[in-house]
C-alpha cells in the first residue's frame, strides 16, 4: 500500500486532525476504523461528536464563525448547499481527479444527496461517507405466531407479513395496537413525531412522497403551489396523522430516533420507523435481536415508492490548517478495502464495489432491506436556507399531526406560503 501520510512527506511533522460528526453508534465505529489510518499515516485523529439534537446548531455555528476546530466534517446532507455557497467546504473535484476517486463508483443517490452542489451538476464538496435511509423494523417473532396469523387473516383476508403498501402497514399497526402479548400491552408503531429539530419532517415525508408530494415543479423548482400542497400530498399527510392517532404508544408526541428505538427494544411496539443505522444494534440486541426481528423498506403508496434519505458526506473544512492531511484521510477512507471494513464494523458504505458484491446481501440480515431502501430515496431541500425551510415544515406538520390544528390542506397551504417567503428573502423568487 502506498504511503498515505501526506503530513509526513518530505520529513514534515505528523498532523493532528479533528473530525467532527454527530454522537451516535456509527461515530464510535469510525473511531475504531480510524485507528488503522493512524497506524498507516502517522497522523493522529481526534474526534468532536455532538448529540443529534444539538449537532446542527453546534457545527453550523462553528462553520459560520470560520472556526478551526474541525479539519474534517461529516455534515448532514442538507448542509451541502450552505457548505458550498458559503465557502465552508473545500471543492474536491481536482483532488478526486488526481487520486482516481470517481463518483461513478458510489451509489448514485448518495452522490446527489451528500456530494453535489448544485444538484445535478458534477461539482463535489464531499465524499459519500455514511449511507442512510428511513426504513422499518418489525417483530418477526410476533408475526410468526400461529394464533396471531390466523386472527389477522380472518380480519384482513391476507397473511400477516411484511406490508406491501402503506395502507397494509396501517392495518398491521392497528391490529397490534393495545394487544396483550406475553402478559404485556403492546402498540402498533413507533414513528417520528419530534418537533424541535427535524424528526416529524423526516417521518412524514415517507408518506408524502408516496402520495404525490413534490418539493416544486420539476420544470421550475421554486414553483411550489400545487406540488407541495397537491391533493395527493394532502391525503398523505392525513394518512400519517391517522397512523399517529390510531396506532402509536401513549406519550409518543415528541419522538425521534432514540425514543423509537427504545420503544422497540423494550418490546412496546410491533413496528419501528427509524434510519437504517439502528439495524446492527437491533440485530445484536439480547431482547429483540437475531430471528426476533426483520427489516423492510418503506412500502409504496398510491403515487409510488420512496423513502427519506438520511446519511452524510465527509468534507474538508476550508478553515482548517491541515487541509493536506484531511484530504489524505479522505483518500484512505475511499479505498475499497477500508469501505469493506467500514461495513464490517457496522458502518454504512456507499461504495458500489462493497454493496454490489455477491456476498453483500447475505452478510447481514438487514443488508437486503438496506439495498432496497437506498434504491428509492428522496431528500429534503439542500438549499443554503434549508434551516428556515425545515423549521417551517416542522411547525406546520407538528401542529396538524400532533396538536390537531386545522386540516391537512390548511397545513400544506401555510407551508407553501412559508417557503415562498423564505425563497423571496433569499432572492430565488
Amino acid at each position: 500500500m502506498a504511503l498515505l501520510g501526506a503530513g509526513l512527506a518530505g520529513g514534515a511533522q505528523a498532523a493532528d486532525l479533528t473530525l467532527c460528526w454527530a454522537a451516535w453508534d456509527p461515530a464510535n465505529a469510525l473511531v475504531e476504523l480510524s485507528k488503522d489510518y493512524e497506524a498507516q499515516s502517522g497522523n493522529t485523529m481526534h474526534f468532536e461528536f455532538v448529540p443529534w439534537p444539538n449537532f446542527a446548531d453546534r457545527m453550523l455555528n462553528e462553520l459560520n464563525s470560520g472556526g478551526k476546530l474541525c479539519d474534517l466534517m461529516i455534515g448532514d446532507s442538507q448542509w451541502i448547499g450552505l457548505g458550498a455557497e458559503a465557502g465552508h467546504y473545500v471543492k474536491l473535484n481536482d483532488f478526486f481527479d488526481a487520486n482516481g476517486i470517481s463518483m461513478g463508483d458510489f451509489i448514485p443517490a448518495t452522490v446527489t444527496g451528500y456530494a453535489e452542489w448544485p444538484k445535478g451538476t458534477p461539482n463535489y464538496w464531499a465524499l459519500p461517507a455514511f449511507a442512510d435511509v428511513v426504513g422499518w423494523t418489525y417483530r418477526k417473532d410476533w408475526f410468526d405466531r400461529p394464533d396471531l396469523r390466523a386472527e389477522y387473516k380472518e380480519k384482513y383476508g391476507r397473511d400477516l407479513a411484511v406490508p406491501a403498501t402503506l395502507a397494509e402497514l396501517r392495518d398491521i399497526a392497528e391490529f397490534f395496537q393495545g394487544r396483550e402479548i406475553d402478559g404485556k400491552t403492546v402498540y402498533g408503531a413507533a414513528i417520528y413525531t419530534e418537533r424541535g429539530s427535524e424528526g416529524i419532517t423526516l417521518g412524514v415525508t415517507n408518506w408524502l412522497y408516496n402520495y404525490g408530494f413534490e418539493y416544486g415543479n420539476p420544470g421550475n423548482p421554486y414553483e411550489l403551489d400545487g406540488f407541495v400542497n397537491s391533493a395527493g400530498a394532502v391525503k398523505g399527510l392525513e394518512a400519517y396523522k391517522a397512523l399517529y392517532d390510531c396506532c402509536t404508544p401513549p406519550g409518543s408526541s415528541d419522538w425521534y430516533m432514540s425514543e423509537t428505538i427504545d420503544a422497540y427494544k423494550s418490546g412496546q411496539v410491533a413496528l419501528q420507523m427509524n434510519f437504517a443505522f439502528i439495524w446492527p444494534g437491533v440485530n445484536a440486541d439480547p431482547n429483540v435481536g437475531g430471528a426476533k426481528s426483520g427489516y423492510f423498506a418503506n412500502p409504496p403508496g398510491p403515487a409510488g415508492q420512496f423513502a427519506q434519505l438520511g446519511g452524510q458526506g465527509i468534507s474538508v473544512v476550508s478553515y482548517s490548517d491541515e487541509q493536506a492531511a484531511a484530504l489524505d484521510y479522505i483518500k484512505w477512507f475511499a479505498q475499497p478495502e477500508v469501505q469493506q471494513r467500514w461495513w464490517d464494523k457496522s458502518g454504512a458504505p456507499a461504495l458500489r464495489a462493497v454493496v454490489d458484491a455477491p456476498g453483500f446481501v447475505g452478510s447481514q440480515p438487514y443488508a437486503q432491506a438496506f439495498l432496497d431502501s437506498m434504491a428509492i430515496v428522496k431528500d429534503f431541500w439542500a438549499e443554503p436556507t434549508y434551516a428556515e425551510l425545515l423549521l417551517a415544515m416542522q411547525n406546520r406538520i407538528h401542529r396538524y399531526v400532533i396538536a390537531g390544528e386545522g386540516t391537512a390542506q390548511d397545513a400544506l397551504d401555510a407551508l407553501v406560503a412559508d417557503w415562498v417567503e423564505v425563497f423571496k428573502d433569499d432572492g430565488k423568487l
